[in-house]
Formats: structure tokens, C-alpha cells, sequence
């Protein structure tokens, strides 16, 4: 007997308890790891279905979030515009507003100086019709001391409404 070859008994019942352990293993064994392969082999496929399909999902959402984030940027342009243009609007109306307020005070300030003015030539005026009347006094009673003096300058001033037409007013 040598190490080596085996002898045929026992080669015999190794065949037999190999056919035992495999039909075994094949009754109760493989088809649980068989199971557990094919379970692991679903849920892979499972989870790459699942990573495309959110790919996929990912993917539009991009795409939208693209299209939310050009149509605020749009809106957030055209809202500047319209308030740019607004604050344009305030402007020129307030520019309107002031200009029409100097105009209105102005002229008011130009009437103001106008009645001042005139208040001040008629106080002028009668103050020099005053002054008049005061010189044409003292000067007539100086040169109208005497009665005979005033009886000649009351006949000139006859002759001059005389001469003027001035009698046709009388009668």
C-alpha cells in the first residue's frame, strides 16, 4: 500500500460520502445560496435601476432648476427695468413739481416787489405833491403879500382859461 494511490475500499466509500455531502449540500445548501445569489444579483440590478432612474431624475432636475434659475434672472431683469424706469418716472415728476413751485414763488416774489414798488412810488408822489403844495404856498404868499399883486395874478389866470376854452366849461 502506498501513500499515494489510494485503495479501492477506500476510494469507494470517499465517492460515497462525497455523493452524500453533495446531494446534501444540493437538497438544502444550494438552493438557499443559490437564492441568496440570485436575491443579491435582483437587488444589484435593483440599485442600478434605481442610480439611472435617479440619474435620469437628477439630470432634469438640472435642467429645470437651469430653466427657474434663467426665467428669475429674466424676471429679476425685467423687475429692475421697471423699477429703473419707475424711479425715472419719481424723478422727472419731482423735477416737474420743484420747477412749477420756483415758477408759482417767483412770481409771486415778482408781484410781491411790483405792489412794493408801486406802494412806494405813490408814497414818493404824494410826498412830492405834499412837498409841492408846501413851496407853491410859501412861495405865493411871498410874492402875493400885497392885495394889488394877488388881483394881477387872478386876472392872468382868467385870460389863460380864457384863451384855453376853458370858460365854455364855466357856462
Amino acid at each position: 500500500m502506498s501513500l499515494l494511490v489510494p485503495d479501492s475500499g477506500l476510494l469507494f466509500w470517499m465517492l460515497i460520502s462525497f455523493g452524500v455531502v453533495f446531494f446534501i449540500l444540493a437538497k438544502f445548501a444550494f438552493p438557499v445560496i443559490t437564492k441568496s445569489v440570485e436575491e443579491r444579483k435582483n437587488y444589484v440590478e435593483t440599485s442600478l435601476n434605481s442610480a439611472k432612474e435617479a440619474k435620469e431624475t437628477l439630470a432634469r432636475v438640472e435642467e429645470d432648476s437651469k430653466a427657474v434659475i434663467a426665467q428669475a434672472n429674466k424676471e429679476q431683469g425685467r423687475l429692475l427695468n421697471e423699477a429703473a424706469q419707475q424711479r425715472d418716472k419719481i424723478i422727472a415728476a419731482a423735477k416737474q413739481e420743484a420747477q412749477a413751485e420756483a415758477q408759482k414763488t417767483m412770481e409771486d416774489a415778482k408781484a410781491q416787489i411790483q405792489r412794493e414798488k408801486d406802494e412806494a412810488l405813490l408814497a414818493v408822489r404824494r410826498e412830492m405833491a405834499s412837498l409841492s403844495c408846501d413851496i407853491a404856498e410859501k412861495v405865493i404868499r411871498e410874492r402875493l403879500s400885497d392885495q394889488q399883486s394877488q388881483m394881477a395874478l387872478i386876472d392872468k389866470m382868467l385870460e389863460e382859461v380864457v384863451k384855453e376854452g376853458g370858460a365854455e366849461k364855466w357856462t
